[in-house]
């Protein structure tokens, strides 16, 4: 965004085991809406939701192949449908726009570097597509090179304070994702760190997360997760 910075750290709080669905959501709007009228800290909240579908504004029914597979949740992010489940770290990333230079685009930009830079750790090339929102690796499939998703972006902004956020693929069950079509993209797969050949737990994906958020947001203190 290349804007100035507030002063003081942004709260970096993790929840150790998954957090249902709607609950995490109440917590998430309640804290952004808190953030817009100033009366709480920006924070970003780590954690792991139970296995769930959950569709964005421009979700198409068609693309919820598997309707019976998991609770569906429709929510107000922008993008389409995705699965999160165990082995999927999660961010929600709540922040006031007011103070970062109300730059919608430079946000979203700005977390897909932040996706970028966590995955170098890995030595893992993330890389972004027009029309195609998320982070990518290239694969090799014998002789033809093929583009997997590897991390999703999908956020909500209300009166300039951001909510919902990221998810990256740790070590997921990647046969969950075939239930939707990840996105609206049928022609590419999904894949995750381990599913690359990488021994990555998910301490070490926070880990990465942590320091690679700083480079890009500025400074983080422990913090409460929200409930």
């Amino acid at each position: 965004m290349n804007a100035p910075a507030p002063t003081g750290a942004i709260g970096w709080a993790v929840s150790p085991r998954p957090v249902e669905y709607p609950a995490a959501l109440a917590a998430m709007e309640a804290r952004a809406a808190a953030i817009a009228e100033g009366k709480a800290e920006e924070l970003v909240w780590l954690l792991e939701h139970p296995a769930l579908y959950s569709a964005g504004v421009t979700a198409r029914d068609s693309d919820l192949l598997d309707p019976a597979r998991f609770p569906v949740f429709r929510t107000d992010r922008g993008g389409q449908f995705t699965y999160h489940g165990p082995g999927q770290r999660v961010a929600y990333v709540m922040l006031d726009l007011k103070r970062r230079g109300r730059d919608v685009r430079g946000y979203v930009h700005d977390l897909e570097g932040w996706l970028i830079s966590a995955l170098d750790r890995f030595n893992v090339a993330g890389e972004v597509r027009d029309g195609r929102v998320g982070v990518w690796v290239r694969r090799r499939d014998f002789d033809d090179i093929r583009e997997d998703k590897i991390a999703a972006i999908g956020v909500r902004v209300k009166k300039w304070a951001t909510f919902h956020g990221v998810a990256l693929n740790v070590e997921p069950d990647l046969s969950h994702f075939s239930g939707i079509v990840p996105c609206g993209i049928r022609a590419h797969g999904v894949t995750s760190l381990v599913d690359l050949g990488l021994p990555v737990t998910m301490a070490d994906a926070d880990r990465a997360l942590h320091e690679a958020f700083e480079e890009v947001f500025g400074p983080t203190r422990p913090a409460p997760a929200p409930i």
